[in-house]
């Protein structure tokens, strides 16, 4: 047969197809009624394992992958669909319900804001990029900002989450999985990375230098054209300036933000050190209260996946059938596991869409674990 038969037989088929499913999405509402008026959840682990078992066997040894996964991916969309008739929530639908009504129309000028460092540091611009008058209270460990702000000593926390170049800061994703805390905004700082010495030194006199370990990461372009310098990591960059200043020897340096060089009295002897021009910091706002302002469009979510062939697929699905576009996705071991592992997304979605709901009960339904972490903007 000519490739145009051939086609012509597919398109048949494609209508059948189409006309079938019609079908089985409107007896599908019908079961969709059954479960609300008889109180029953959407989803029916027994019932669907039973007809993965039952069309597999029909489709033989040849189709059986394909038959598997076909019908998986249909009873995901007719879950999706039973959600939507339903207007399913997850355990988190009231409590967003009840931010969105209750969190200010505008996000706050000013607050008492927890900062990891030093006057001068990356964290305090981005801070004041979100808020024009902040009380910035600073902690020398990104643990002591989550624990300033599960105290109720500080209203919001400020951390670094991942850089255009280094990438994630892995850290950052164990203590949110670890706080039942909220993101209520998120920035981007461009960040460009100065070498700072005391006056009078040169780049040939330095002997060590000090920065946080993603500056040094960033600059590593840099620190390989340097010989016999030895290279120390500390909490944070503007901390590294304030050490250098403080110091009593003229052969150190510190990775810092040029700002650091006029506020701890030293000097610039090498500018843009980093790899990439392009080199961005994105930085989350946090609160242990769940804040939802106005125009919120980007959701973040972590999940545990069940540990099994398909899973994360049979997660990611979900929002290819309600078309969410999935802006990240980033995985982390879960400690004193077996290799199983937390994924992290952030999801393109208006907090006030139809789908919004919808998919957080899917994505919970399906998890082992789920953790809404809060719907919010990003400044730019």
């Amino acid at each position: 047969m000519k490739i145009e038969d051939l086609r012509n037989k597919i398109d048949a088929i494609d209508d059948e197809l189409v006309s079938l499913l019609k079908e089985r999405l409107s007896v599908a509402s019908e079961i969709a009624k059954y479960k609300m008026e008889n109180g029953l959840n959407v989803l029916d682990k027994t019932r669907e394992r039973e007809l993965i078992n039952k069309v597999t066997e029909k489709a033989g040894t040849e189709y059986e992958s394909e038959t598997r996964a076909f019908f998986n991916d249909l009873m995901g969309i007719s879950r999706g669909y039973q959600s939507k008739l339903l207007k399913e929530k997850s355990s988190y639908g009231d409590k967003i319900d009840e931010a969105l009504n209750q969190t200010e129309r505008t996000f706050p000028e000013s607050a008492m804001v927890a900062c990891q460092g030093v006057e001068g540091s990356y964290s305090q611009k981005a801070c004041e990029k979100l808020f024009p008058n902040p009380t910035i209270v600073y902690l020398n460990t990104w643990e002591g900002v989550f624990h300033a702000v599960n105290s109720g000593f500080c209203r919001y926390g400020i951390l670094p989450l991942e850089n255009s170049n280094a990438g994630s800061v892995n850290r950052i994703y164990d203590l949110l999985a670890q706080f039942n805390f909220s993101i209520v905004r998120s920035t981007r700082i461009h960040i460009n990375h100065s070498i700072l010495a005391k006056k009078g030194v040169k780049i040939e006199d330095i002997k060590d230098i000090y920065s946080h370990e993603q500056a040094i990461n960033q600059c590593s372009d840099f620190l390989a054209t340097l010989k016999d310098v030895n290279v120390h990591v500390c909490d944070n960059t503007a901390m590294a300036a304030q050490m250098v200043a403080e110091s009593d020897r003229n052969d150190v340096a510190a990775i810092s933000s040029s700002s650091c060089a006029e506020l701890y009295n030293l000097e610039v002897i090498g500018n843009s050190a980093q790899n990439d021009g392009n080199n961005y910091t994105r930085f989350i706002c946090i609160s242990k209260k769940l804040e939802i302002y106005p125009g919120a469009n980007k959701t973040s979510l972590m999940i545990v996946a069940p540990h099994k062939p398909g899973a994360l697929y049979s997660i990611l699905s979900k929002f290819n059938s309600l078309n969410i576009n999935v802006i990240k996705l980033e995985s982390r071991p879960i400690p004193g596991s077996d290799f199983e592992f937390m994924f992290y997304f952030d999801i393109d979605i208006s907090v006030y869409s139809d789908k919004f709901q919808v998919v957080l009960a899917q994505l919970e339904a399906e998890a082992e674990k789920f953790q809404y972490l809060g719907s919010y903007i990003e400044v730019i």
